[in-house]
Formats: C-alpha cells, sequence, structure tokens
C-alpha cells in the first residue's frame, strides 16, 4: 500500500477488505471484535463491532497475526499506529462514517508510549471460550 492510496468508494474499499482477506490463510471473519487498553486484569475497549466493520477487523488481523477463532493479542503502541496507517485510506470515502478509525485515533492520542493495548477476536459467541478477555468483550456486547 502506498502512503497516497485512498479508497474513496465503497467498491475500493470492499476491494481493499478482499485484498486484506486473501493475504491471510484462512481468514474466516469473526462475529466480534474489539481494540482496547489493558486496565489491570481487564480491558477498556474503545470500540467494539459486531459483524458490520469487517474491513477494520481484517486490518488489525493482519496486524497481530489473527487467521480465525476467538482469541485476543497484546499490542503495542506501534502496532496500533500500523493499524491507523493500514486503515487511514478508507477516510477518502466520505458517504460514511469510519468509527473504528476515529476510536483508535482517539486510544492512541490517549496512550504512554508504554501502554499495553488488546486486541479480541470472537468468532462465535455461542462457543465456549476460556480467554479472559473475550469474555470481558462479550459481557460488554450482551450488556
Amino acid at each position: 500500500m502506498s502512503e497516497t492510496e485512498r479508497w474513496a468508494t465503497l467498491e475500493e474499499i470492499v476491494a481493499a477488505r478482499d485484498r486484506f482477506e486473501a493475504a491471510i490463510p484462512g481468514w474466516q471473519p469473526p462475529a466480534a471484535f474489539g481494540v482496547g487498553r489493558r486496565v489491570g486484569d481487564g480491558v477498556e475497549f474503545a470500540r467494539i463491532n459486531t459483524e458490520r466493520h469487517q474491513l477494520p477487523a481484517v486490518i488489525m488481523a493482519t496486524v497481530c497475526g489473527h487467521r480465525q477463532g476467538s482469541a485476543s493479542y497484546r499490542l503495542t503502541p506501534g502496532d496500533l499506529d500500523r493499524a491507523i496507517e493500514l486503515l487511514a485510506p478508507a477516510e477518502a470515502d466520505t458517504s460514511q462514517p469510519h468509527p473504528n478509525l476515529w476510536a483508535w485515533r482517539e486510544l492512541r492520542a490517549r496512550l504512554a508510549d508504554t501502554a499495553e493495548l488488546i486486541a479480541v477476536f470472537d468468532a462465535d459467541p455461542n462457543q465456549p471460550c476460556a480467554d479472559p478477555y473475550v469474555i470481558a468483550m462479550r459481557a460488554q456486547v450482551g450488556a
């Protein structure tokens, strides 16, 4: 992706999503995903998505190495910077909002460079999962 790449239409965004998905062998979109800051043993989510925003999900999966299933990943502020950089071309499409990009930027602006972040992917909220961050996200989605 070049620094000047812009996805100004929904069709361009879908094509970008398709490229990111094709680059992850075995990719399966999650039913829900979220990104947040670790707080003690928990997580304070900047944003949680349920199925609708699949481009941000596959971009975050690209950054943290997720392919499928329910799991969480520790991220650095640099990882979040990379995800923001990869998602930023979608902002050229002004016909729709970009809540993930905005939430990620707001989260990044509040972080020290030593902060720990968590990306959480939930493949199926009806299946058991022992990951505490997946459980925490499910609790917030169900709230």
